[in-house]
């Protein structure tokens, strides 16, 4: 059994626990490691290129096309030093994330989710966290947005298994941010005029520190 569940991990097929989410957290730096090292670093598109405006095509076909994807999606998270990255972000249009980020206990959670869909929650879930948020496509930028400290997604994995993903604190606004992207929104999308306008202004006086798409 144990021999099998091993194998299944490094095929890309995560376990679940007894109710049903999966299990992130088991041999995330070699499970990364695999992913990034196949893959190739690509730019990252930022704030006005028409991909990250609108909501990403779903993803019909589990195949060796969107292995090689997910592949080059951990490499760019790397490079860029994130803890998230949408297809979009790196010009693919389709509903695609990849994560690799540590909760607020600092339990590291890895893994893939495409065309997610984030679950509402129950009243007594709903506690807000006003933490602040940035964004590799807006780079050098960041602002407290308001979002629940818990979230789901559900979804599939690269493989076509259907998935649900739970999150808490600094992982939760991780799932939120990621499938916004999906949808077409920023995080500042989400926020006040005043607070939108202050984000531009801190990504203009700011210079990225990985490769980004020019807009035209």
């Amino acid at each position: 059994m144990a021999q099998q569940e091993t194998e299944k991990q490094h095929a890309g097929v995560l376990p679940v626990d007894d109710e049903g989410f999966v299990i992130d957290t088991e041999d995330c730096e070699a499970r990364e490691a695999a992913y990034r090292e196949r893959g190739t670093s690509r730019p990252i598109t930022v704030v006005g290129n028409p991909v990250l405006h609108k909501e990403c095509k779903d993803v019909t076909e589990f195949g060796p096309e969107l292995e090689k994807l997910v592949d080059d999606m951990f490499a760019s998270q790397r490079t860029a030093e994130g803890v998230g990255l949408a297809a979009n972000q790196i010009g693919v249009d389709l509903k695609v994330f990849v994560y690799d980020c540590p909760d607020d206990e600092g339990v590291r959670h890895t893994g893939v989710v495409c065309n997610p869909v984030l679950q509402e929650l129950p009243a007594d879930r709903r506690r807000l966290d006003d933490s602040n948020e940035g964004c590799l496509s807006v780079p050098t930028a960041y602002a407290e947005l308001a979002r629940p400290d818990y979230a789901v997604v559900t979804g599939r994995d690269e493989k076509g298994n259907e998935i649900t993903v739970r999150g808490t604190g600094y992982f939760a606004r991780c799932l939120q941010h990621e499938t916004d992207h999906l949808y077409g929104y920023l995080y500042i999308d989400r926020l006040s005029k005043r607070e939108r306008k202050n984000a531009l202004k801190q990504m203009e006086e700011g210079t990225p520190r990985y490769a980004t798409v020019p807009n035209e």
